[in-house]
């Protein structure tokens, strides 16, 4: 007979739950927290499900030792938590909430229970103080590293109240109007809506609003991203002019369009004196004119250059370019996506400059040649493999150049078969003539790059304060979070730039680069290599199965190569810094930059078991679903995705995104703080609604004005935000009717007013897809 020191003169079943569930969560920490033990990692989880299968014990015999078992453990848990996290809520929540939840199980178990009286006021109030501990991080607001005082802005000028280009005039997604500002914000509202729909021309198909609108001479143009071009009223949102612009069925492995290009034709020019140039997926250079959507007919063939020309036999959808031209001094510079991760044979990453009047092709850029870029004779084909350039570029009509963010050779994650000529251009921003097409300087962000850290980003031009004076610089913002300032006439750093050893190769064949380089003369918003205890989930059971995983991995920090042990990346293909790039606040001397903080988790497999898997190149890679990459040509296929917890969220410990602002005369951060928060965030894939700020994965730019905001979408919740720049509080946030994965551009209309317009596409966090454009004022009806 099982001796009881009292009992309970009521709800004896709260008790049995009790000791149910303490059993069940005993054995769920103390199994695999004794495995955790053996790779090295934490004793923690064995002792506290040694501690809770105990009470779960003394629960049976309604020991009121239970209750002083609970405390004493809640009280181990919380300096645990402390040390190990820090005060930091999301920390403490995996490590401390559900311990609080049983603790208040077992004060309402033992409610009645003879002699419970002092230890449950022991257990009550510690798990009073747990609980307060825990969320008192949620109140506060921005982090602020610096003092906030800052310059005021430049006056406006005349001629900036447009936005005639991607990104802006220098690229750095600034505009000096001012009418919207920290104190007019809240009358901020919705002016008009325009659906630029999301199928293709032969209706089946869909593809996501990747777009990032311009407006110049009057209208605001985009495109879709089966290449259906478009005008609007600025004012009104009423579509002038709509043109189908594919020549081809709807062909293109990644369907995208990011934008157009303005160009106003030299005098004289009988057709087309403004005109717009975009790629299309069918792979054409083309030119519409930019007041009628009319075809340039003087241009290439009918209005489209062949981009296919010099290629060779090529896969269906394997390339085309998915970014517009950029025109420097009437060259049209362009490049295209290549297929990752499917072979060693992909098509050439070539980059090309035309003539933007009549479309004829000036130069081409081979990176296995680069000392021939005159045209190639008819017939020539372009070397295969070869870094590409799918993103935007920048240009520099003074100083005749045109800046290229290179990826690198195919595929992404082997790089033991590339030849130095690959490896030579690979993740490099490239400086190029735009006359000769001739090599003018480069700088190399990641050696022999083996983590698909390609130059996403469209590098930003600025007059970088050096002492007392400044110089024409360029920023590149990478995947790996780091922001070198190069000189734009040399490419020599301004920042101190360093090399770091780098972890050795685990697969057979691999060649790492020995040193990487690390921009150490500029803040970074990285927030340093992961650890055991930076893994996270949302209970302690998955928090448990990150730790575990992570343990069962090889990682010795950023640039730790892949091999048949699974490997962390961090950061991951999203990146650190992806296309949204940074902004730049000429007026004040501020970089605005929004990050990710995600890592992936990857391993190569034989060549058997690919074959077993039937993981082989796909001719087209719309059949072709990740996480998962043939390799062909490698000894290797891979498979690789998101480092994610049993309940399928992110292993490491938020916040997944942030925005900060940098002062770049003191190259000291002004204010950082987490970008987003978790409404559309959950378990398994749930979007819970729950608006705590969490800092949520986010692709797409910020917009800097002069009136002292940051604008930026961007964020898987599916909300635009104003934040003051001085100070990084947010003031002003709406919903949008999808994610606005994009760039915000800001103009002043013909009625006075500052409009700010964001695309709001969905889709890139695969989130619900839309295709709404969404333009906002002050006064606007809401």
């Amino acid at each position: 007979m099982i001796r009881q020191e009292g009992a309970p003169r009521g709800r004896p079943w709260l008790i049995w739950i009790g000791v149910l569930l303490f059993a069940l969560s005993g054995a769920a920490l103390a199994v695999p927290g004794l495995w955790l033990l053996t790779l090295g990692g934490s004793a923690y989880y064995l002792l506290a499900g040694a501690a809770l299968l105990a009470c779960a014990v003394l629960m049976v015999r309604r020991r009121v030792a239970a209750l002083w078992l609970m405390a004493a453990l809640l009280a181990a848990s919380l300096g645990w938590a402390l040390y190990e996290g820090g005060f930091n809520f999301w920390a403490l929540m995996p490590r401390l909430a559900f311990l609080i939840g049983l603790a208040i199980l077992l004060l309402l178990a033992f409610r009645n229970v003879r002699r419970s009286g002092a230890p449950r006021l022991v257990l009550g109030t510690i798990a009073a103080i747990s609980l307060v501990v825990l969320l008192a991080p949620l109140i506060g607001g921005a982090h602020i590293d610096g003092s906030g005082v800052l310059p005021r802005p430049n006056a406006t000028a005349s001629g900036d109240l447009d936005w005639p280009s991607y990104g802006n005039r220098a690229a750095n997604r600034y505009t000096p109007l001012a009418e919207i500002n920290p104190a007019s914000v809240g009358r901020l509202g919705e002016a008009w809506v325009y659906h630029s729909g999301l199928r293709s021309p032969d209706g089946k198909r869909r593809g996501g609003l990747q777009l990032n609108p311009i407006m110049a001479d009057g209208l605001v143009y985009g495109c879709t991203a089966f290449n259906r071009i478009f005008a609007l009223d600025p004012v009104t949102g009423r579509q002038v002019w709509r043109r189908d612009t594919l020549n081809r069925d709807s062909s293109g492995g990644h369907p995208a369009c990011r934008g157009v290009t303005f160009f106003r034709a030299p005098v004289g020019t009988a057709e087309c004196s403004t005109r717009i140039l975009a790629g299309t997926i069918d792979n054409h250079l083309i030119a519409l004119d930019a007041k009628t959507g009319a075809f340039c007919r003087s241009f290439g063939d009918g209005g489209r250059a062949d981009l296919l020309t010099g290629l060779g036999k090529i896969p269906q959808g394997w390339t085309h370019p998915t970014s517009p031209p950029t025109i420097v001094n009437g060259t049209a510079v362009i490049g295209a996506y290549v297929v990752d991760n499917q072979s060693t044979e992909v098509p050439p990453g070539v980059i090309r400059g035309y003539d933007a009047v009549t479309g004829r092709l000036k130069w081409a850029f081979d990176a296995a040649k680069p000392d021939a870029t005159q045209p190639p004779a008819p017939g020539t084909i372009y070397t295969h493999s070869t870094p590409n350039a799918w993103t935007v570029f920048s240009g520099d009509d003074r100083l005749n150049l045109v800046f290229v963010p290179m990826g690198n050779g195919s595929p992404d994650f082997f790089g033991g078969k590339r030849p130095a000529s690959t490896d030579r251009f690979s993740t490099s921003l490239v400086a190029i003539d735009v006359t000769t097409g001739a090599v003018r300087w480069t700088f190399q962000a990641v050696h022999h790059d083996l983590w698909d850290y390609d130059l996403a980003a469209q590098p930003a031009l600025v007059d970088f304060p050096v002492g007392d004076r400044t110089v024409p610089a360029i920023i590149l913002a990478t995947k790996t979070e780091q922001l070198f300032v190069l000189d734009r006439q040399t490419g020599k750093p301004l920042t101190q730039v360093e090399e770091r050893r780098a972890p050795p190769a685990s697969a057979t064949g691999e060649r790492p680069s020995p040193t990487q380089p690390y921009s150490v003369g500029m803040p970074s918003p990285f927030r340093g290599d992961l650890t055991e205890g930076t893994m996270w989930g949302l209970t302690p059971f998955d928090q448990l199965s990150c730790r575990i995983a992570f343990r069962r991995s090889v990682y010795g920090g950023m640039y730790t190569p892949m091999g048949m042990t699974p490997t962390i990346r961090y950061p991951g293909e999203l990146g650190g810094i992806d296309w949204g790039s940074v902004s730049i606040d000429a007026g004040r001397g501020l970089l605005i930059v929004n990050s990710n903080h995600l890592a992936d988790r990857d391993q190569f497999i034989s060549r058997e078991q690919a074959d077993r898997e039937g993981l082989v190149p796909k001719v087209d890679p719309r059949g072709h679903s990740a996480p998962g990459g043939a390799m062909a040509g490698t000894p290797y296929a891979v498979h690789w995705g998101p480092f994610l917890s049993a309940l399928g969220v992110p292993c490491q410990q938020p916040p997944f995104g942030e925005i900060s602002a940098i002062d770049l005369k003191t190259r000291r951060t002004v204010w950082t703080r987490p970008l987003g928060d978790a409404r559309a965030s959950g378990p398994f894939g749930l979007r819970l609604g729950l608006p705590i700020v969490l800092g949520a994965p986010n692709i797409g730019g910020t917009l800097a004005t002069g009136g002292g905001l940051v604008f930026v979408a961007a964020t898987q919740d599916e909300m635009f935000r104003a934040f003051d720049v001085h100070t990084g509080k947010l003031v002003w946030q709406t919903r949008l009717p999808a994610g606005g994965h994009a760039t915000p551009l800001s103009y002043r209309g013909r009625d006075g007013h500052q409009y700010v317009v964001i695309p709001a596409g969905g889709g890139s966090l695969k989130d619900p897809q839309g295709d709404a454009i969404v333009a906002f004022r002050l006064d606007a009806k809401k």
